[in-house]
């Protein structure tokens, strides 16, 4: 089979010839850039800077030689803007706090501040405030809250809708491009579709926007998704509406080419628990998801992919009769997780892409012997009658020693004989 025959027949949960992996098709499956470099030192592959895909957490670009070596099934299809509110063309380098050479867009802006932080800017303009911070000991951004002064009694939905709109004639060529660019692949197509992350923590605080309006600190968005529901139904309702014209526009051109859609990033799980009740959401999420899986299965093939992490076992039946067809990262360290349990509960109704080894422990700080123990485990409860996509459990991260990650491509590899 090729890597999207394999795909194929995961998500129609018939068993592949081999288990079907991903590493580095979307923004929550990939490796950061100093693992990426490493991995290719180690398996020998021509010595050249990675690119930076992913500004925001520093993810490093899996080229064809490293996918082909890694036995990867799948491959991205890059939308048209990065979380930064830029482009990846232009490749210029750029050294890292850490040392290593890397290749980050022309836009990929920064100064450092007086401590030495590196501050990153939105859409490349340093004459704006800059909407990212990372740590002098840090290896990707976080945030920086650009919060304005709220006024409860004139709060606009509106500004929390200004970074949504119908896309024009230069990102839908993009999307064209990128289509013919990959049509043909041997590999499973993994898009994002623009607009559909509904509060999105990562988006609420909107690093791509120079000056942001409406509510844009965490904090205060969790505590209106509990006393500002209304405010959080206009803007989703608005949303929607923008995202279904998008994705109409997305698939006319590149329709065909693609197998998989990143819906969704929201969290509603953590490490414990939930961050919301199964009522709200019900009553604030499920009707929006509801609306963009079932346009999204009513005129396409595309299957949905809802990234959520931590304890969300009680959510998992909810997602499902909200339209998704995949759940990601499978936290199987979080409260109630268990991976048979999963698997025996809902191992006919959704996708597990994920879950193949634990990027909190087990993955940075075991053993080899403990990765690949841990690893063959989780294929041997998750792969049984397709249904799995293996990868870890979200981005495997700078520090994580490269033996480990060998270590986890050498449990696959011999899964896979």
């Amino acid at each position: 089979m090729t890597g999207k025959e394999r795909l194929a027949a995961t998500i129609r949960h018939e068993e592949p010839d081999q288990v079907c992996v991903d590493f580095g098709s979307n923004a929550v499956t990939g490796m950061h850039v100093r693992t990426v470099h490493l991995l290719r030192e180690h398996y020998g592959l021509e010595t050249r800077p990675v690119k930076v895909c992913e500004p925001y957490q520093m993810l490093g670009e899996l080229e064809d030689d490293l996918l082909d070596q890694l036995g990867i099934d799948t491959e991205p299809f890059n939308g048209h803007g990065n979380i930064f509110g830029f482009r990846n063309e232009n490749w210029q380098p750029w050294t890292a706090p850490w040392g290593q050479e890397m290749l980050v867009p022309a836009d990929f802006q920064v100064t450092n501040d007086a401590s030495g932080d590196t501050l990153i800017y939105p859409q490349g303009d340093r004459a704006a405030p800059p909407s990212g911070r990372m740590p002098t000991t840090g290896h990707f951004f976080d945030s920086i809250i650009r919060q304005p002064e709220i006024d409860e009694d004139n709060l606009n939905p509106e500004d929390n809708l200004e970074e949504f709109e119908v896309m024009d004639e230069a990102a839908v060529d993009w999307y064209r491009q990128e289509a013919n660019r990959l049509r043909g692949s041997a590999r499973g197509i993994i898009a994002g579709t623009p607009g559909t992350g509904l509060g999105d923590i990562a988006l609420v605080p909107a690093p791509f926007l120079k000056q942001p309006k409406g509510i844009r600190d965490i904090q205060e968005w969790y505590i209106s998704t509990a006393i500002r529901q209304d405010y959080i139904h206009t803007v989703f309702d608005k949303q929607c509406n923008i995202a279904i014209e998008n994705m109409k526009l997305m698939n006319d051109v590149a329709g065909d080419v693609i197998d998989v859609v990143f819906t969704c990033g929201t969290d509603f799980g953590t490490q414990t628990s939930q961050f919301c009740s199964i009522d709200t959401y019900e009553e604030l999420w499920a009707p929006y998801y509801k609306r963009l899986n079932g346009w999204i299965h009513e005129n396409t093939q595309w299957k949905t992919f809802k990234h959520c992490c931590g304890a969300v076992y009680p959510l998992v039946d909810h997602f499902i009769d909200s339209g998704f067809d995949i759940l990601n990262p499978v936290q199987c360290s979080a409260t109630d997780m268990d991976p048979q349990r999963l698997k025996d509960q809902f191992g006919e109704r959704i996708i597990f892409w994920g879950g193949g080894v634990d990027t909190q422990k087990t993955l940075p700080f075991g053993t080899p012997d403990e990765v690949y123990r841990e690893v063959r485990e989780r294929i041997d409860i998750f792969a049984p009658g397709g249904g799995f996509v293996f990868d870890a459990i979200h981005n495997v991260q700078a520090n994580t020693p490269i033996e480990n990650v060998v270590a986890m491509f050498k449990a696959l590899e011999d899964a896979r004989k």
